[in-house]
């Protein structure tokens, strides 16, 4: 019996999708394969443009669209209010980021504010740079020293979430 060339051709395209770079078999997040350490992933700036959640959207009126990138977990969000984001930037703007943390569950009166710790690492690195925005999420300017994909933790008020962001080279 043959097998009809199109079910071969999306066969071997399923198949492909199965490894990731240099035939590493892909892993779920935050697993790791028997054979040891996950490799470094492609960055994953999950960027998005349009309505905000209603926990996020205060001083936005109607149907307002802004870019924003989620975190992994679902309880914090970056606004961009610059965009790219640039490293160096020589352009008189800066890389200006609201942060809106997703109200604690369960909570009756809103948690301590404490300053939202941002621990970036640049993607193919291991030296982690630290910015604060004290008083928690909020408004915040966050310059990072170099261009590329940055993985961020950000740590607020007893809870983390993560989340990537890509910082494009300076225009000249």
């Amino acid at each position: 019996m043959s097998v009809p060339r199109r079910v071969l051709l999306v066969s071997v395209l399923l198949l492909a999708g199965c490894t990731g770079p240099a035939g590493v078999p892909d892993t779920a997040p935050g697993t790791t394969p028997a054979t040891g350490p996950a490799a470094p992933s492609a960055c994953a700036e999950r960027l998005e443009t349009g309505r905000l959640p209603d926990w996020a959207d205060a001083g936005f009126t109607g149907d307002t669209r802004v870019r924003h990138v989620f975190g992994t977990g679902g309880d914090i969000v970056a606004i961009l209010f610059a965009y790219p984001l640039v490293h160096a930037r020589g352009d008189g703007a800066n890389n200006k980021i609201l942060w809106m943390a997703r109200p604690d569950p369960g909570r009756s009166e809103p948690a301590p504010r404490t300053p939202l710790v941002i621990t970036a690492t640049r993607d193919g690195t291991d030296t982690p740079v630290v910015r604060k925005v004290e008083g928690g999420p909020g408004p915040s300017i966050v310059d990072l020293p170099a261009a590329g994909c940055w993985r961020l933790r950000l740590d607020w008020s007893g809870r983390t979430d993560t989340m990537d962001l890509v910082y494009r080279p300076a225009l000249g």
